[in-house]
């Protein structure tokens, strides 16, 4: 065995190089007082991140209807700039439009000001925080107190605050205009690569910064609970604890030194404000790690759960645990709606929260009743030695699922018959079933896969008819876990790299199939180690590179293991190592066909048209398409998605979200396509409806770099041709 830790120095010390300054912004004020003179009122913008605090995903504005729409036409176009050259950056920003003025973010976290009406640019923020492929930014917060206005929005770990007007830092706000999300944890959180990512914008109730954050998903993960920050100084006001203490409620459901070492159960999907109750709807992620849990003996509150929070003090009103003790990365995806349903004649205050089980789970908001029945699903075997699995899981009956939850031969893909005799040849190895089937100690289908179902952009609620809308996907995962050392040390974090880019295709043993995808085996005598590293970094054929996803010196620990390594090393021996054993994920890779297309039947994506009120579907479409079926000709099959909806009060539903890179205008009574157009880029965001100068406009960010498309670094924004003052 060779000595991969003989890099360990280099590579610890390389991490702690380099610094986050911050640098001004140039800015164009007369512009900026220009673009201001054309804003409309307030609640015609967009001025939140998701339309507003209860997260409807909903525009007052008329203008755009069923009888013009399909004349919709490009207005402006702004390229903010920062694709990645060596691919996977992405856009998934929502934007914001606050009097007159579009506030978004480029690939590389660079924040920016435009002109509504124009696309011209007016301010440009540059944060000098290092931009990766998982770290995007999905919205802003914009605050204004007299005139003190701010645009708030993360950059990696750090929450920025600017000035909206100038894209000044405000100094007065944290350390000189940024506040550290790994600070004020409870514990050391430095060491994590991960640490805590401010992806989706908090919330605001009063003048309190309420902020969740992304975490590391493995063992050793950074706690992720709830912190209410003072949004003009930063300074903390509350917190509250998803794994709780002694003394917490919720303590007796994890073993009793958890609060000093396990993490996870972290807001990371954003949340929604009650502001006339003043309440604050809290999602929840798994607890860490995600696909075993020998060492999280319970059912594991707060993770996976809906947690209602006073938002003045932090103080728990009630919560609802969607999974217990998670075994299937099953977070809540998305922030939960503000709705109203009507039972008996009245109507009542509800919360709604689409999973990624495709389910829809409805609240009392005050009290957390479900307002619908609920069952019971079993966990079914056989589980992973020393997993403590809870005995079922609950589901509502009503309404229906909006995805498949249940993968079995029946459901594989008919999409060819060499497609569907590739995939059912793997069946026999793997374990599948059920919503709940266990992760075992083998290959596991999870269906729907690890990103749902619904994902990160949430539904859309249309509150004259009562109508939730969720794009969702229907693409199975595999989990392949495999017994390892419990502790590799240095090597065992340089291998977790390998495992989660490489394995896929390279395998387990390393040796790729000796056709298309070679052996790296001894591959320090075929080549040096900076070309190596250079094809880790860039890609060549058909292997993609690493280098958006990835920090230098990452790729450089990555380079290290594959170039050092030999057969001992590889993670099919490491069960084979001496000393006590876990069991890790080999990756994570999708149940795909030759073609790159998933392992199930179609639709591979859908919209769905949910009456709450009824608890039934209204209607259920494909959404989108994969271009390599639009290059054989084919179409309707739907693909994969990301980024949510926007309903208009004119009966629209405005999506983009899918890799063949359009947006849509759906009907919303029907389902139809009413108007599409095509984009740079997949528009893997969620667009944003306004008003400005008098037009009414739809604007999206084309950033592509997920499901294998481009790149791109475009704002689009559409509207009528010689449109008419809105009305």
């Amino acid at each position: 065995m060779r000595t991969l830790t003989r890099w360990a120095g280099f590579l610890l010390s390389a991490s702690l190089v380099g610094t986050i300054a911050c640098d001004g912004s140039r800015v164009d004020a007369a512009a900026f007082q220009a673009a201001r003179a054309k804003a409309a009122p307030a609640e015609r913008e967009w001025r939140t991140y998701l339309g507003d605090r209860s997260v409807t995903h909903a525009s007052p504005l008329t203008t755009i209807d069923a009888s013009n729409v399909a004349t919709l036409e490009e207005a402006w176009r702004y390229e903010s700039g920062g694709v990645s050259e060596t691919g996977g950056s992405q856009m998934q920003f929502n934007p914001l439009v606050v009097q007159g003025v579009l506030y978004g973010t480029s690939p590389e976290l660079h924040l920016f000001a435009l002109d509504a009406a124009t696309g011209q640019e007016l301010w440009r923020f540059d944060p000098e925080a290092e931009a990766r492929a998982w770290v995007s930014s999905r919205g802003a917060i914009y605050w204004a107190d007299g005139e003190d206005e701010r645009i708030l929005y993360g950059a990696g770990p750090n929450v920025i605050a600017v000035d909206a007007r100038t894209g000044q830092p405000i100094g007065t706000f944290g350390d000189d205009g940024r506040l550290d999300l790994r600070e004020g944890l409870g514990r050391d959180v430095s060491d994590d690569l991960m640490g805590v990512v401010a992806t989706t914008p908090g919330s605001v109730f009063e003048d309190l910064l309420i902020m969740g954050g992304r975490v590391n998903e493995s063992a050793g993960a950074a706690p992720g609970h709830v912190r209410a920050f003072d949004i003009r100084t930063g300074e903390l006001r509350w917190i509250f604890h998803t794994i709780p203490k002694p003394g917490e409620a919720g303590f007796e459901t994890w073993p009793p030194d958890a609060h000093e070492r396990s993490g996870g159960a972290n807001a990371w999907a954003g949340m929604s404000v009650d502001l006339d109750r003043g309440i604050v709807f809290v999602p929840t992620g798994s607890a860490a790690f995600d696909y075993y849990g020998a060492d999280r003996e319970g059912d594991n509150l707060f993770a996976n759960s809906l947690i209602a929070l006073d938002a003045r003090t932090g103080e728990r009103l009630w919560h609802y645990q969607f999974v217990r003790h998670d075994m299937w990365d099953r977070d809540l995806p998305a922030p939960p709606n503000l709705v109203e349903i009507e039972r008996d004649g009245q109507r009542i205050p509800a919360v709604a929260q689409v999973t990624k089980t495709g389910d829809t789970f409805l609240f009392h908001r005050e009290t957390g009743e479900p307002l619908n029945p609920m069952r019971e699903e079993p966990v079914v075997g056989p589980f992973i030695p020393g997993e403590h699995p809870a005995a079922s899981q609950p589901l509502p009956t009503t309404p229906p699922p909006f995805v498949r939850q249940t993968f079995s031969e029946q459901t594989v893909t008919d999409y060819s018959e060499a497609a569907a005799a590739e995939i059912l040849a793997r069946l026999p190895d793997m374990q599948f079933g059920s919503l709940y089937t266990a992760v075992g100690a083998t290959e596991n289908i999870v269906y729907p896969g690890l990103d749902g179902g619904a994902e990160w952009g949430g539904a859309a609620w249309d509150a004259r008819s009562g109508t939730l809308f969720v794009n969702a996907n229907q693409a199975p995962w595999v989990v392949h876990m495999i017994e390892a050392q419990e502790d590799m040390g240095f090597e065992g974090l340089l291998g977790t790299g390998y495992l989660a880019l490489c394995a896929g295709c390279h395998g387990l043993d390393m040796k790729g199939d000796g056709v298309t995808v070679p052996s790296l085996i001894d591959i320090d005598e075929r080549m040096g180690f900076f070309e190596l590293h250079d094809l880790v970094r860039n890609g060549r054929g058909r292997m993609p590179g690493i280098g958006g996803t990835l920090k230098w010196f990452e790729s450089a620990a990555l380079t290290a293991f594959v170039y050092l390594a030999d057969e001992e090393d590889a993670p099919s021996n490491w069960a084979q190592r001496e000393g006590p054993k876990t069991f890790v994920n080999a990756g994570f890779q999708k149940l795909l066909d030759a073609e790159g297309l998933p392992g199930s039947k179609p639709p591979w994506g859908t919209l769905t048209a949910i009456d709450l009120n009824a608890g039934t579907h209204r209607w259920q479409v494909p959404l989108g398409d994969y271009p390599q079926v639009l290059e054989a000709g084919r179409s309707g099959l739907g693909a994969e998605n990301y980024g949510g909806p926007v309903v208009t009060a004119s009966g629209l539903l405005f999506l983009a979200a899918t890799p063949d890179a359009r947006i849509r205008a759906f009907d919303a009574a029907t389902g139809e396509i009413r108007w599409e157009a095509e984009l740079p880029a997949a528009g893997f965001a969620t667009p944003a409806v306004y008003e400005a100068d008098g037009r009414q406009f739809v604007v999206v960010a084309a950033g592509g770099g997920k499901l294998g498309q481009p790149s791109g670094s475009t704002y689009v924004a559409f509207s009528l041709p010689n449109s008419p003052t809105a009305n």
